[in-house]
């Protein structure tokens, strides 16, 4: 199998990725686009008897709350934060000096109120819990966002900007587990009728430092993280195209989540990396849309 720069390569000269010059950040083609719509409809129709709530949000999110959310605690290395212009007339002068004269220009931008999405599901658990304790069996909501993470790569399957589809059960533990549970077999199921090769095995997120060293092996001993692993630029090291993680309380103590019962509420999600599973879909069936095995096609377009 051929490695991520070659297939970089191959999928710049079929014109399906569009680069810019920078490492993990690419605009997308027709057929690109075509297949992330096709597969994020597939995703609707799994999950459309589940009666979850619908959110969107653009890709920035409250910089107050993501404080709170204690991101910076575990991925100080993925954040990314908007930055603009704060100063007067005299500071925009020597900007344009600076710039002119090919300097650093960026000493007059401040960090403005945003930051850009790490997780689809970062903005949902602080409108949550305004609303006050959750209805009786929980919540389940239906998240789509852009995100961003500072890794760049010249693997087409690390991006920088990115999207993720997720469904985030909230409620007891019993009840987010048999959410996570049915998911895992969806995903699965799903992996299967895309006719790609895969494995699930228990995962662990990036955490920073050596503490999150400790935190990585804790959330793997307890099978709080699953992957589905796709072979895109790498047998051995295939990549995670799903993951269906349990928080735990995590996000329930911090935003004061409760259940019905009173009790401090329990999260789960399954997420799904749409570059990354249309780059397998390409990578496996080959970029003639056409060609692709007929069983997908009707899969993905009916």
């Amino acid at each position: 199998m051929a490695g991520p720069e070659h297939y970089l390569s191959e999928l710049v000269r079929a014109g399906l990725l569009i680069p810019v010059g920078v490492d993990g950040l690419y605009g997308r083609s027709g057929d690109f686009e075509d297949v992330i719509e096709a597969f994020n409809n597939v995703i609707t129709r799994l999950g459309r008897d589940d009666g979850a709530e619908v959110m969107r949000f653009p890709p920035g999110l409250n910089r107050l709350h993501f404080e709170q959310s204690e991101y910076l605690k575990s991925f100080p290395q993925l954040a990314g934060t908007v930055h603009s212009f704060m100063g007067g007339e005299c500071e925009h002068h020597e900007l344009l000096r600076q710039l002119a004269e090919g300097e650093d220009w960026t000493g007059e931008q401040k960090p403005t109120d945003i930051v850009i999405t790490p997780a689809a599901c970062y903005p949902i658990y602080p409108v949550l819990a305004a609303r006050g304790a959750l209805p009786s069996g929980g919540k389940l909501v239906d998240v789509y966002s852009y995100c961003f993470r500072h890794e760049p790569s010249k693997d087409p399957a690390r991006m920088q900007l990115f999207r993720m589809r997720e469904h985030v059960r909230i409620g007891s533990p019993e009840e987010v587990v048999a959410f996570r549970e049915t998911w895992l077999e969806r995903g699965r199921m799903l992996a299967t009728e895309l006719g790609v090769p895969f494995e699930v095995d228990v995962a662990n997120d990036p955490f920073f430092g050596r503490a999150g060293r400790m935190l990585a092996a804790n959330q793997r001993d307890q099978n709080l993280k699953f992957e589905l692993l796709i072979p895109i630029t790498s047998k051995e090291r295939p990549t995670a195209c799903m993951s269906f993680n349990y928080h735990q309380d995590h996000f329930g103590e911090i935003w004061h989540m409760q259940t019905a019962a009173g009790t401090v509420a329990h999260t789960a999600c399954v997420g799904f990396g749409m570059e990354r599973v249309a780059l397998a879909l390409f990578r496996h069936h080959g970029f003639d849309l056409k060609a692709w095995p007929e069983s997908v096609r009707k899969l993905l377009w009916g």
